[in-house]
């Protein structure tokens, strides 16, 4: 069926609705009319369709009979005649606004646009009726008298038209209002009283989709615009209270009335609110004991544009107080392209750049491993999205887990392994120290036992600064799992074909999960003090595109120049950085002022937290790598025979829960290179796996 032309139709809910109903004449008014419409059409809508044509009929009639009337002019000499002539005047016009398509419109949301509509349909069917009624002697012989009674009439009928549609839709928004705020109150008890902030535009759609939704609890009681608008009066008969910066005298006025609001619903789209407004508008409602319902840019995705203005995209420079690193990406491409690569870890912030840039480097297959599914979806969405010809290798699995880590390694064979599964969050692996010794300890064993035992060419595993002098069960547990693929790295000096174990080592990531700044993000768009352990703590921060970089070429560079072995890579960042100044950053950063608009709150230092970082230990030797920006850390390693015993009493210490002497044997292995002499730990190195009869693993 033809849809050039539609009828409207009402769903169950009262939405108008476009109903086809018949398009090219004639062929769609010979279906009309016999009776072959669509099935949805009902009798109730055609009974309305006829009401509107006629009520539209009576008034192109009426208005005709006017002008004539006033204009002095009887084009027949009998009763019977000029109403004939009036009614087949109309039944035309009428007739051509149906083809035209005019009653397939909703007006229940009349706009200038319709009006618009209407006048020109208005035209189109006045025209084709008097030139229907020039056939007539009786009208032709008037002349040019008709023309300025043609344009008064047209005048009338549009105005005449408007004013029904605009009576009807009126009406009907009242008493839906009035219904549906009588449907809300008695299911849902008390309205909550609600003040919006945002837009004109804005402000209306919600307005309207409060009034529309019988379920919503809400009450708009007022609006503030994010600028001056002093023409502005009322929005779609709600008062402006002025500015968003009115907001405390704009409650009070409503409190002088009874109508003291409940909450605050902003239109936080950073384009007519900046970010500093969105955070003073917070602060300052909780201070007036309203809840804050901050709404993000609401059309950005309908519209398929991006945000006006996105707070996480802050200045990285301003934050870390130093220009972003750079690295040289010549001698990743030389080991990683045509290669298979494996990821654990992968569904993690480090783990995911790690796969998002090693994409880019061309690998014959591109393996991931992580124990969640969901972080799993989403890296491996976004890696085919990146570049859908990628092989990609989904893995479930725990490090942790030995025989499904060893059939994946048997299926895939992965030349490179990148080691970014760990148990990261200082306080929570202080409070669990046996799943802190599971994954970070003996799940990096298992890996690299693996890696020795499908001949893969690398295992680059990933550290952290907390490895240093540790102070919690977090950077203990990492610290042995550095000392344990040194000892294996350092098995294979007189084998050049034996597995490199290399050991990257950086600060606090910025906007990893569970990082500071995605807190101190959170806090201030929810107007609360930013929370810091203690004034004076302080430590060493880089962005997570900086992490991967180091990994890769680091790791790359030591492959392609079969640098020493044993060595762990560490990126220059410059000073640490105070928590304090880095809150003040980004208090600044958001328009505010730090101690007055948004306060700092110490809550104490935190079970296995430090208050310096360090990046390189008492017995390490920090030299130059030749890479720019990155530094070597030349360790006293441990025996592999003494420190695989030791591991292997903390899989047994595991099984039985032992929490405590977990936690004892853990730190006993993390302090031992740093209390050992040279003398004692030096002798080790050069010696091949046949010095080691006890080891269980060889390279």
């Amino acid at each position: 069926m033809n849809e050039n032309v539609a009828l409207e139709r009402k769903d169950g809910d009262g939405q108008a609705a476009s109903l086809p109903v018949f398009g090219a004449w004639p062929g769609s008014l010979a279906a009309f009319t016999m009776g072959k419409l669509d099935n949805a059409v009902s009798m109730r809508q055609l009974v309305r369709v006829v009401a509107l044509m006629t009520l539209d009929s009576l008034g192109v009639a009426l208005t005709l009979k006017l002008v004539l009337s006033i204009a002095g002019i009887k084009l027949f000499p009998t009763l019977g005649s000029n109403l004939l002539f009036l009614a087949a005047f109309a039944i035309i016009a009428t007739t051509c606004f149906f083809l035209s398509g005019l009653y397939g419109r909703s007006w229940r949301y009349l706009s200038f646009s319709h009006c618009v509509f209407l006048a020109g349909i208005i035209i189109v069917g006045l025209a084709i009726a008097w030139l229907a009624a020039l056939s007539l002697p009786v009208v032709r012989a008037q002349g040019l008298t008709l023309l300025p009674i043609a344009i008064n009439h047209w005048a009338l009928v549009t105005v005449l038209l408007t004013a029904m549609r605009v009576a009807r839709r009126g009406s009907r928004e009242w008493i839906t209002r009035h219904r549906h705020v009588k449907a809300r109150a008695k299911g849902t008890g008390e309205l909550r009283r609600t003040l919006l902030i945002g837009p004109p535009q804005w402000v209306r759609s919600v307005i309207t989709l409060a009034r529309s939704e019988t379920t919503s609890s809400i009450d708009i009681v007022g609006v503030l615009l994010p600028k001056r608008e002093g023409a502005i009066r009322r929005l779609a008969g709600l008062p402006v209270l002025g500015s968003h910066d009115q907001l405390e005298r704009a409650v009070e006025e409503l409190d002088r009335k009874g109508l003291r609001p409940h909450c605050v619903i902003a239109c936080d789209d950073g384009t007519h609110l900046s970010h500093r407004d969105m955070s003073r508008t917070i602060h300052l409602s909780r201070e007036l004991g309203l809840e804050m319902c901050p709404v993000r840019d609401p059309w950005a995705q309908l519209l398929l544009r991006a945000p006006g203005g996105d707070a996480d995209q802050l200045p990285i420079d301003a934050l870390l107080g130093r220009n972003e690193f750079d690295l040289d990406h010549g001698y990743i491409t030389r080991q990683i392209a045509g290669k298979c690569v494996l990821v654990t870890g992968a569904g993690g912030t480090i783990g995911g750049e790690l796969c998002w840039q090693l994409a880019s480097f061309r690998p014959s297959r591109l393996v991931l491993l992580d124990h969640s599914e969901y972080n799993l979806y989403k890296i491996e969405m976004r890696l085919r999205e990146l570049d859908p010809h990628l092989d990609i290798k989904v893995e479930i699995c725990s490090v942790c887990d030995k025989d499904y880590v060893r059939r994946v390694f048997k299926t895939h064979r992965p030349v490179i392994v990148y080691h970014a599964a760990a148990l990261k969050h200082v306080p929570i692996v202080e409070e669990n120290p046996c799943a802190g010794v599971h994954t970070n300890i003996i799940g990096t064993r298992i890996v690299a036992d693996a890696v020795c035992e499908f001949s893969a060419k690398a295992m680059v595993q990933v550290s952290t600064d907390k490895a240093v002098n540790p102070a919690g069960m977090m950077g203990a547990t990492k610290r042995v799992g550095e000392l344990y693929s040194q000892a294996l790295d350092l098995c294979g000096v007189d084998d050049p074909d034996a597995p490199r174990f290399m050991t990257v080592r950086f600060g606090n990531v910025l906007g990893s999960s569970g990082s500071i700044i995605p807190l101190f993000k959170r806090q201030l768009r929810e107007g609360k003090p930013l929370t810091i352990t203690h004034p004076d703590i302080e430590r060493f921060f880089m962005t997570v595109r900086e992490a991967a970089q180091l990994i890769l070429q680091s790791s790359s560079s030591a492959l392609e120049q079969d640098t020493q072995r044993g060595t762990i890579f560490v990126l220059d960042m410059g000073a640490p950085v105070r928590i304090v100044d880095l809150a003040h950053r980004m208090i600044a950063l958001y328009g505010l002022r730090p101690g007055m608009d948004v306060p700092i709150k110490f809550i104490g230092l935190r079970p296995g937290e430090k208050l310096y970082e360090e990046l390189f230990d008492v017995c390490e030797e920090q030299v130059e790598s030749g890479i720019a920006g990155i530094f070597e850390a030349r360790s006293c390693p441990l025996f592999l025979p003494f420190i695989t015993r030791e591991i292997d009493r903390l899989d047994q210490i595991v099984m039985r829960g032992d929490h405590e002497e977990a936690r004892r044997i853990t730190h006993h292995l993390a302090r031992i290179p740093s209390g050992a002499s040279s003398d004692e730990i030096l002798p080790i190195i050069g010696r091949g796996p046949g010095d080691f009869p006890n080891a269980s693993v060889s390279a």
